[in-house]
Order: C-alpha cells, then sequence, then structure tokens
C-alpha cells in the first residue's frame, strides 16, 4: 500500500531526477512526506482555548 499510495497520490510513477543518487534523494523526500502525513494523523488536535498564554 505504502509504494501505490507514493505513486498515485504523491505523483512519483515516474522520477524526475535523473542517476541513482537523484533518484534516491527523490524517493527519500517523498518517504518523509509520506511520514510527516502519518505522523499529523497521529498527533490529537488541541483547542485553541487549552494553550496557555
Amino acid at each position: 500500500m505504502l509504494f501505490a499510495h507514493l505513486k498515485r497520490i504523491l505523483g512519483l510513477a515516474r522520477l524526475r531526477l535523473r542517476g541513482p543518487f537523484g533518484a534516491k534523494d527523490e524517493f527519500t523526500l517523498a518517504a518523509i512526506a509520506q511520514n510527516l502525513r502519518k505522523l499529523a494523523k497521529l498527533r490529537p488536535l488541541v483547542p485553541a482555548m487549552a494553550l496557555p498564554t
């Protein structure tokens, strides 16, 4: 599912950078973006009133 999500949602069907290092960098950035999206979903929402002033 993770690779399918990268290909369809993040548009990683074809790599834009050339060479093994460019492809590795591009794939790493896409994986980081995917992990950040997961992390944002796991983080509980804090109401604005509960924040200390």
